[in-house]
């Protein structure tokens, strides 16, 4: 209550929420049992019921609420991305990216929707893969960001191996996004590549501006 939970560790954090530990165990030894087994919290958020249940001291209450927690979290980083300039802080942006795709174990291509103001109106997860490709079409994207009227849109995907580097496939494939989307006047803003709690924006390392010949094979 003096100092706030800033200073606490991760282990700390999750033992105010396990509240009690086992036998033998305190609720911080638990906690720390949790982050050793699944490596980060968001790892533990991202792993299954079976998984979490597997550990002694856990089960599907906790697994529940968990999730809630987790969900809370995304939902209020999205309340406040949609009621703000997403360019005006685009930590923000890439601290929901982080919650959203960090902890996913197969690959996911992600859209935010962005309105005249750069606020958030939409976000759609619209392709998910295997663990190292994912087909992403042009046209479907385009065609979201019209139903949703946008403006501009933000483009994010996650690395399940866990390096926040882009590819040369990412930059080919962000290339062609931002040229079917220019079509029809909506701005490719950005392009973020998630790892774990680490993140890669394109347009803070000036890709966005780089031109890639190449086309994407494979892209209708």
């Amino acid at each position: 209550m003096r100092q706030g939970v800033a200073p606490l560790s991760d282990a700390e954090l999750l033992a105010i929420f396990l509240r009690v530990g086992v036998a033998g165990k305190s609720a911080v030894d638990l906690a720390r049992d949790l982050l050793q087994r699944f490596g980060s919290l968001n790892g533990i958020f991202a792993a299954s019921e079976a998984m979490i249940c597997a550990v002694h001291g856990m089960g599907p209450s906790k697994y529940v609420q968990l999730q809630a927690i987790f969900e809370m979290s995304r939902r209020a980083l999205l309340e406040e991305m949609q009621d703000a300039d997403a360019l005006s802080s685009p930590r923000q942006v890439r601290d929901y990216l982080c919650l959203r795709l960090g902890g996913r174990k197969r690959e996911v291509f992600m859209v935010l929707f962005l309105d005249a103001q750069n606020r958030v109106v939409a976000q759609e997860e619209l392709f998910s893969g295997t663990l190292t490709q994912t087909s992403v079409y042009p046209r479907e994207v385009v065609k979201r960001a019209l139903h949703h009227n946008a403006a501009s849109v933000i483009l994010a995907h996650n690395h399940p191996s866990g390096v926040a580097q882009q590819s040369r496939a990412d930059e080919m494939l962000t290339e062609a996004l931002k040229q079917a989307l220019a079509l029809v006047d909506i701005r490719t803003l950005d392009h973020i590549v998630v790892a774990g709690n680490s993140s890669l924006s394109f347009a803070e390392r000036g890709l966005l501006e780089r031109r890639v010949s190449a086309s994407v094979q494979g892209s209708p």
